[in-house]
């Protein structure tokens, strides 16, 4: 026997009538979930409609005339019936089993998922304009579907009441009430009259109600310019980028997980001066003396010491820093980077736990040594790993050790030592690596000799350089050095004028290390052989007398032999800092970061131009957050290993007075720096001039392809220059993003005025190449190379020996433990080494250029098709990049040490694969 009950639920929710069982066939709802019978005239939990209850005796008498029995029985009129697809509350890959119950016994007491669909054709008389909004319906099941074990979709049934006055629903509400926030994926409805399927891409973290101020909207997958939005949509648009503006937010207070809101703060949570001014740091942005991008706000209060200067989070919660939560890494990769990041521990030691890990001295005796690191690892002493256990959470723990392996600080054995443990120290791969390494962006060609700088003379004096003709002229094959300049045969790594001005403090610090010029001859099989290394320091007696100078020339026998290696690695020191802080941080993750801010503010999700860019801002912001608080921080695992130390930060935003959006264009870049130049016969418009330059010629490739697509994309959109002026949301995102994100540059003459669809094509083209290729480029092989310090050191701790002193009599007798001492520092070169595993490693989430995280991302079919073109012409560079690797005649592509230039391959599998273009810059 059943009886009928109703459960009352709060005011704000419609009352619901459910056949409940009798005590002797109920199943506690502790042990499993309510399962009831459909019998006629009764609702069962999967019916439950949460509008006004039906007259049960009714329905009855409807199925008894039939002479069928219902088990659905329904309001009159046309049911729509859609699925809704979500991704339930987890941490990491395990179940938040306390919000799962909690939910599940929301459900029973009326907290629900409401959806109300809203009309994209007919208006509310009511409210004077806006979409027609319908009844609400609510997802079936959600106690009886079970969450998988990780994390995973759920899916769920939906039925809507169908409403003519709705007609073709372009956006809907849901109103989350459950106890926790789950990540809505899509909703689809079928057979919609008049349109039939509508698909709903959401990807959005959507948190109980009483968390928003308005309740969540989400559009259909359909593309509008904003002049062309269906009226009725027209407000719920403009609604949408208020909230994610936050205008009307306070902005005093400090943002929370759940808050959506973009908007721009200044580098000012670098330091932290509560811990001792040696931890404070300078501002940057909002100066003249130091300008910079604009990044994410957080709203965290000031420091107790310094009112300008933002507080900083525990580094146990560095994760937990504000980025909108959309913008937040997924469940797999923060596993990932957990797992990886135990190896960066290190940085967070006590000194006497430090010692505990590299014992009482802080050097390599020989090469062995450091080969060990990749054979066996270190085991843990028991105090640091007590230390660690009781300094993170538990479980975190247990996911770390467990990821880790056998042995802590176990590292791959990187690629420039896998085939032969010396070819790194040859001239050749040295000088290789700055055409196929990872900064292959630093190289020019010289077109004056010698080599002159453009630092202000009265500040600097003369810093002219002192390579004469008679240091290089025996080795340019009987050219004079004016006949190898004419014939483009000379090139320069130039790291004088960037230094200089700062070298004199970076020298104050454990650093001591030069500013250097490297002279480079282009030999006929296309390689670069070194000519001569000028490594210089400020006058002793003041900066405006100049600066004193030491050339340095190739040498294989004897201590100068030796000296000419130490030489080669000052160079790598400096061009290791300005990889990692001008080519990598500064103009990918820096500069791209107003960039995603604007956009979420200026551009709805339904704008063309949102949802080209959208997957080149996949956690970004993210990426740049945690960064602030691990590594570009004071103390941070940068300054520990990077030369410049405590002015790393400082000194890429001097060097930000330098940057020029438009030069970021590969080509535009490559004629600049004189290795290309402008040939309208070339397949790209430009000639390299060293015509086995991997980067380059991979890049172009890459390049071509990014710009045929963006320009197909934009003029499906825009017809001519007066539809790219009169889009008021595009003309709002370019202007803001100039006068707000990158304000400290909003007077610059070069900034395109996004006045035609030529400006419109090549600034996306840019904004994709900076987020995926280039970054690309420069980070993935990081390890590849990098991952053996004494191949590319990052800092260096002692001058070039002097003769007549105990330090050249070692360079004598042991030139390893020489080198070693000065360019690898034990604790220093364990952290460098995790760090820069982490930054080259590909989750198993990736998407790469050329994919979406869904095949439905827009309606329009040509679209689509052109989408599918991209991709696959980027298949077809992969195999040309694959076939000029194996083209024994292209010497650069390989290299002594063996490592095929793999770095622009479009495609990659997860893990460290030295190869594969991520859609964004998100690690």
């Amino acid at each position: 026997m059943l009886h009928c009950k109703h459960l009352i639920t709060p005011l704000s929710f419609k009352r619901k009538v459910v056949a409940v069982a009798t005590p002797n066939n109920l199943t506690s709802i502790n042990h499993r979930p309510l399962l009831l019978p459909k019998l006629p005239g009764f609702l069962s939990m999967d019916d439950v409609t949460r509008s006004q209850p039906l007259p049960l005796a009714s329905t009855a008498a409807k199925a008894s005339q039939n002479n069928t029995i219902d088990p659905h029985p329904k309001y009159e009129g046309k049911k729509i019936k859609g699925r809704v697809v979500l991704m339930k509350k987890n941490v990491l890959d395990l179940n938040d089993l306390t919000a799962s119950v909690l939910d599940r016994v929301g459900e029973l007491v009326g907290k629900v998922v409401s959806l109300q669909l809203i009309s994209s054709v007919n208006g509310d008389p009511e409210k004077a304009s806006p979409g027609k909004v319908g009844k609400p319906a609510y997802l079936e099941n959600w106690i009886t579907t079970i969450t998988p074990l990780t994390a995973g979709d759920s899916a769920f049934d939906i039925t809507f009441d169908w409403d003519e006055e709705i007609g073709v629903p372009g956006a809907f509400i849901i109103r989350n009430d459950h106890h926790s926030e789950f990540y809505l994926k899509t909703l689809t409805l079928e057979d919609v009259p008049g349109e039939g399927r509508i698909h709903f891409v959401c990807n959005s973290w959507v948190y109980p109600a009483d968390k928003y101020k308005k309740d969540r909207v989400f559009f259909a997958n359909k593309t509008y310019l904003s002049s062309d939005t269906p009226k009725p949509l027209q407000k719920f648009r403009e609604e949408e980028l208020v909230n994610l503006r936050g205008d009307d937010d306070d902005k005093t207070r400090e943002l929370q997980e759940w808050d959506r809101v973009y908007d721009y703060a200044y580098y000012n949570d670098l330091g932290n001066p509560d811990k001792g001014q040696e931890y404070a740091r300078p501002v940057l942005g909002g100066s003249s003396e130091f300008p910079y991008p604009r990044r994410g706000r957080t709203g965290r209060p000031p420091t107790k010491t310094d009112p300008y200067t933002e507080s900083q989070l525990k580094l146990v919660m560095s994760l937990n820093i504000y980025v909108p939560r959309d913008e937040r890494f997924g469940p797999l990769k923060l596993s990932d980077l957990l797992a990886y990041g135990l190896k960066t521990i290190p940085q967070v030691l006590k000194p006497e736990l430090k010692a505990l890990l590299v014992g009482s001295h802080n050097e390599f005796n020989n090469m062995q040594e450091v080969l060990k690191l990749y054979e066996g690892g270190i085991a843990l002493p028991d105090g640091l790993l007590k230390y660690i256990r009781d300094s993170i959470h538990e479980e975190l723990f247990k996911e770390l050790f467990r990821t880790d392996g056998e042995k802590f600080l176990k590292f791959p054995v990187p690629q420039v030592i896998q085939d032969n443990k010396s070819a790194w120290r040859t001239d050749e791969e040295f000088a290789r690596e700055m055409l196929a390494g990872v900064n292959p962006v630093a190289i020019r060609r010289l077109q004056e000799f010698p080599p002159a700088s453009k630092l202000d003379q009265k500040a600097y004096g003369d810093q002219t350089s002192q390579i004469t003709k008679e240091h290089i002229e025996h080795n340019l094959k009987g050219l004079s050095v004016d006949e190898a300049i004419k014939n483009k045969k000379l090139f320069i790594l130039d790291h004088h004028d960037a230094l200089m001005p700062y070298l004199r403090r970076i020298n104050t610090t454990s650093t001591k290390t030069y500013s250097s010029r490297t002279l480079l001859f282009l030999e006929n099989d296309g390689t670069l052989k070194p000519l001569a290394i000028e490594l210089s320091l400020p006058h002793p007696d003041g900066d405006q007398f100049g600066c004193i100078s030491k050339v340095y020339t190739p040498s294989s026998h004897g201590v100068k032999s030796s000296i000419w290696q130490l030489a080669k690695a000052y160079v790598n020191v400096n061009d290791s800092g300005h990889h990692q802080l001008i080519s990598h941080w500064l103009k990918t993750h820096a500069v791209i970061e107003p960039f995603v801010i604007a956009a979420n503010r200026q551009l709805s999700v339904l704008h063309p131009i949102h949802k080209l860019l959208h997957p080149h801002f996949r956690e970004t912001m993210n990426a740049n957050a945690i960064a602030r608080e691990v590594l570009t921080n004071a103390g941070g695992i940068i300054e520990e290993t990077v030369f410049p130390s405590k002015f790393s930060m400082e000194w890429s935003s001097v060097m930000y007075k330098n940057w020029v959006f438009p030069e970021q264009a590969l080509p535009v870049d490559l004629i600049k720096r004189g290795m290309a130049v402008e040939d309208r016969k070339s397949s790209h418009s430009v000639r390299l001039l060293i015509e086995d330059y991997p980067y380059a010629a991979d890049g172009l490739e890459i390049w071509s392809a990014i710009k045929t697509w963006v320009k197909e994309y934009c003029s499906f959109y825009y017809k001519n220059d007066e539809m790219v002026q009169n889009d008021s949301e595009l003309q709002s995102w370019w202007k803001e993003l100039r006068e707000e994100g990158h304000g400290d540059k909003k007077d610059e003459p070069w900034w395109p005025k996004m006045q035609t669809c030529e400006e419109l094509i090549e600034s996306c083209t840019i904004i994709i190449w900076l987020s995926s290729a280039y970054h690309a480029a420069i980070n993935y092989g990081q390890y590849s190379i990098g991952g053996y310090v004494p191949n590319r050191p990052s800092i260096s701790l002692h001058f070039m020996p002097e003769e007549g002193t105990p330090e050249y009599e070692e360079l004598k007798t042991n030139p390893d433990k020489a080198f070693l001492k000065t360019f690898t520092p034990q604790l220093q070169t364990l952290l460098g080494m995790a760090s820069i595993e982490i930054l080259s490693r590909h989750p198993v989430d990736e998407l790469y250029l050329g994919q979406r995280d869904t095949p439905e991302w827009t309606t329009d079919a040509n679209m689509l098709q052109a989408s599918e073109d991209f991709r696959k012409k980027l298949e077809g560079i992969e195999k040309r990049i694959i076939k000029m690797n194996k083209d024994e005649k292209l010497k650069n592509r390989v290299g002594p040490a063996k490592i095929p230039y793999t770095l622009l391959y479009p495609s990659s599998e997860p893990g460290l694969t030295g190869k594969g273009i991520p859609n964004s810059v998100n690690i």
